[in-house]
């Protein structure tokens, strides 16, 4: 559509406009440039209504976002975020996932629920103090939880749910008990409002263990302030985002990060040379080896360019009378910054419809951070886990690529490269054979 209307254009959601932005210069307007005038962002109906008086952060405005925002950011740093006790836990989980790709001796195995439950435990130790085994029945409803918000989007009923709230709302009880995703929402829901019981009971230490422990003090803090919003409703909802928003996301980028060293296994074996000669095998994989293995650092920049998993992004709203590109735009209307289209602009990537780590390599062989790369969104609204993706991404596939060689099972001659549209962009299973190095 660019070709023929350009970048900023408009479309219409039934009687509701959306002002569709395209190309790296006119989405950092939007979100870094700019991103006070478009720091609001629109809630579906159906979440809305899912929700009811909860805030939290990614669909918060105003004085309950930042509150949110700011006391969350605050808390996951204290907690660990760009300390050695997050990687710690980061290793440990790698550890896990190691052992278990070697049990299987080589032999076919689908990847993804071994890696979406190696960073769903990484996430819980910090926000309930804790890691699952996958023997427990909580840990598989954790893990049907984390893909709740993806199995949302793209959905015929969701959209509908959208155009007509009236005529949906009142079917609500019966959509809760018969759609997938949203029974999983609500087992995740009570699963940590089960967590939240348990730390209530046992007392919240003076040294808070984890972030329920800080959300549980600053309600105490809070409460004679009647402009807080810290509210154990809020709590379940914070949890809940980032939860879900941090582990789903991980996993699928580390899914098509494995896909693409099965089609390109070239790469994948220059990556493994350089995790060789500079690390050796008894190194312990830190977040900071990123500065001295450039290739790897580029290879799995280029897996989240390529994939652009985020698909484009987060409707945003406009705070006020603004423009966009010459484009007057009304308090209140919608705008879609679309990050797909930034991760495949000709004008700042060489070659973007080609599988090309020298996206993020200069010509002697050093990373290059590239403001185009926008995986994570910018401006005010970027992802509050983006230290965390990074570093558990990072470590994970730096420690399976040293562990193993990844290659189709014998027969296989396609990988389907195609993606399964919903909240991300995600890839078909596929099943690879670890074989040990």
């Amino acid at each position: 559509m660019t070709s023929t209307y350009g970048n900023v254009y408009t479309l219409w959601l039934g009687h509701t406009p959306v002002v569709v932005v395209n190309g790296y210069q006119d989405v950092k307007e939007v979100l870094i440039t700019r991103s006070e005038d478009f720091a609001e962002r629109p809630i579906p109906n159906f979440l809305q209504d899912l929700i009811q008086d909860a805030q939290g952060i990614l669909f918060s405005n105003g004085h309950p976002w930042k509150q949110q925002r700011r006391f969350s950011l605050m808390t996951l740093r204290n907690l660990g975020l760009g300390k050695t006790i997050l990687e710690d836990s980061i290793r440990q989980e790698a550890s896990v996932l190691i052992e278990a790709f070697a049990r299987e001796n080589g032999k076919p195995i689908d990847p993804s629920n071994l890696l979406l439950a190696a960073i769903n435990n990484v996430i819980a130790s910090m926000l309930f103090g804790h890691s699952f085994t996958s023997e427990e029945d909580t840990f598989r409803h954790l893990i049907d939880g984390s893909k709740a918000m993806d199995e949302f989007n793209g959905k015929a009923w969701a959209r509908l749910y959208d155009a007509f709230p009236m005529v949906m709302k009142p079917l609500q009880p019966i959509l809760q008990r018969t759609i997938l995703a949203l029974s999983h929402w609500k087992l995740l829901q009570r699963l940590i409002e089960n967590e939240i019981r348990e730390h209530q009971k046992n007392g919240v230490p003076e040294e808070p263990r984890d972030f329920i422990d800080s959300y549980l003090a600053q309600v105490e803090k809070c409460k004679d302030d009647p402009s807080s919003t810290f509210t154990e409703t809020n709590m379940v909802q914070v949890i809940m985002e980032l939860f879900i928003a941090g582990s789903d996301t991980s996993a699928i980028a580390l899914r098509w990060a494995f896909l693409y060293m099965l089609e390109y296994p070239e790469i994948q074996e220059q990556v493994q040379q350089e995790l060789d000669t500079v690390l050796g095998p008894s190194h312990v994989i830190c977040y900071e080896d990123q500065k001295i293995l450039p290739l790897t650092n580029a290879v799995l920049h280029e897996t989240q360019r390529f994939s652009s998993l985020s698909a484009v992004g987060v409707m945003h709203k406009s705070s006020k009378n603004t423009s966009v590109k010459g484009m007057s735009l009304s308090k209140g209307i919608m705008i879609l910054p679309n990050i797909y289209s930034v991760h495949y602009d000709p004008k700042q990537w060489e070659t973007p419809y080609k599988f090309n780590p020298g996206h993020f390599l200069d010509k002697d062989g050093n990373f290059v951070k590239k403001d185009a790369f926008l995986l994570f969104s910018g401006g005010i609204r970027v992802c509050l886990g983006e230290k965390m993706a990074r570093t558990t991404l990072f470590i994970l596939f730096a420690s399976l690529l040293r562990a193993f060689r990844f290659q189709l099972p014998e027969g296989v001659k396609e990988i389907n490269r195609e993606a399964i549209l919903g909240l991300a962009l995600t890839p078909h299973p596929y099943k690879l054979c670890a074989i040990p190095r």
